[in-house]
């Protein structure tokens, strides 16, 4: 798979991710541990690519809009 999350999208997903990650510890009720679904936020940001993104065929990495351009 080809990475398809540019600098700024990881950053946002991994500074997310951990934010969740981090409500089991503040929260006391029984939703606490909807902050686990702050795993796939931080994976996808330390690994730089989203299946969700491929699927939808979206990227926000300018390396790979780079590399679509047809040479001339």
């Amino acid at each position: 798979m080809q990475v398809n999350v540019g600098n700024i999208d990881r950053m946002v997903r991994i500074g997310v991710g951990l934010i969740l990650l981090s409500l089991p510890l503040w929260l006391d009720s029984s939703w606490r541990w909807l902050g686990l679904i702050g795993i796939m936020p931080l994976i996808t940001g330390l690994a730089g690519r989203c299946p969700g993104y491929r699927l939808l065929g979206l990227s926000t990495c300018p390396l790979q809009k780079k590399k679509k351009k047809k040479p001339e």
